[in-house]
């Protein structure tokens, strides 16, 4: 109840009035029963963006930390991502990333939408970057549509460091500063039903996750990197060209 109290009468109208988002392929969204919705991810307001975009609601996983931060504001900061249907998740890997493919499964059982950004984290410089096999092999267990989605030009409104949107943007050769419209950009769902019971082979896991970030790649326009974004992330942090290593091959997180 918080939620639709929230969405519908607070967050929703601001984010119209002050954005005025662009929002394409709602016809896409199913009005009842599960589905997984798969969605580049270029800054923090696209958890912002993307709900209030979709009249159902859609549960995100939320960075565990966000839930266990110490003092009065922790706890604030904890209630209202409960209130707004985000769960927490442990990102460490191995067990933990096998309970949040569990908790994602059951919320897709119990109809409802289930929201997750494949690349599993924000990107660091605007391109799209490959996709984690945990997306893949939660579709096709759970066996339920997956509408990819594009969110656009969300980084430009609220770059790496900034903690709230901003409604102007400066650009290098430019004098005035220009309005930014973020858009939001649904595609039609994709059926991954054919792999069924293949959610242990590892390459149809990685062939199912190019599917779906090719999908979004399309949606986007954004230039595909092949490369995990923890990793771009890793080289940015120590000077070095992404590009350079991805032309030798040298794209594993270290």
């Amino acid at each position: 109840m918080l939620y639709l109290f929230l969405r519908r009468f607070i967050v929703a109208p601001l984010v119209k009035l002050l954005f005025h988002p662009r929002v394409t392929g709602l016809e896409n969204i199913p009005t009842t029963g599960p589905a997984l919705l798969v969605s580049n991810h270029l800054a923090f307001c696209d958890s912002i963006f993307l709900p209030v975009a979709v009249p159902r609601q859609i549960v995100f996983p939320a960075k565990s930390e966000y839930f266990t931060a110490p003092g009065l504001k922790g706890k604030l900061v904890a209630t209202f991502f409960r209130s707004v249907g985000q769960i927490p998740i442990d990102r460490s890997g191995g067990r933990a990333s096998l309970a949040a493919l569990n908790t994602g499964l059951d919320i897709l059982k119990k109809g409802e939408l289930f929201g997750i950004y494949p690349e599993g984290t924000r990107s660091p410089d605007g391109r799209l970057y490959k996709g984690k096999t945990g997306v893949a092999r939660m579709a096709i267990v759970a066996g339920v549509p997956v509408i990819p989605v594009a969110m656009i030009d969300t980084e430009k409104l609220q770059p790496p460091g900034t903690l709230w949107p901003q409604w102007l943007v400066r650009e290098p050769g430019r004098r005035l500063p220009r309005l930014v419209r973020p858009g939001v950009a649904i595609g039609k769902p994709l059926d991954f039903s054919r792999y069924e019971g293949m959610e242990r082979d590892r390459f149809v896991l990685r062939s199912v996750t190019d599917e779906i970030m090719y999908a979004m790649m399309e949606l986007s326009g954004q230039e595909y990197v092949d490369m995990y974004a923890e990793k771009a992330k890793e080289l940015l942090k120590k000077g070095e060209s992404i590009d350079e290593h991805v032309r030798f091959g040298d794209t594993k997180a270290s």
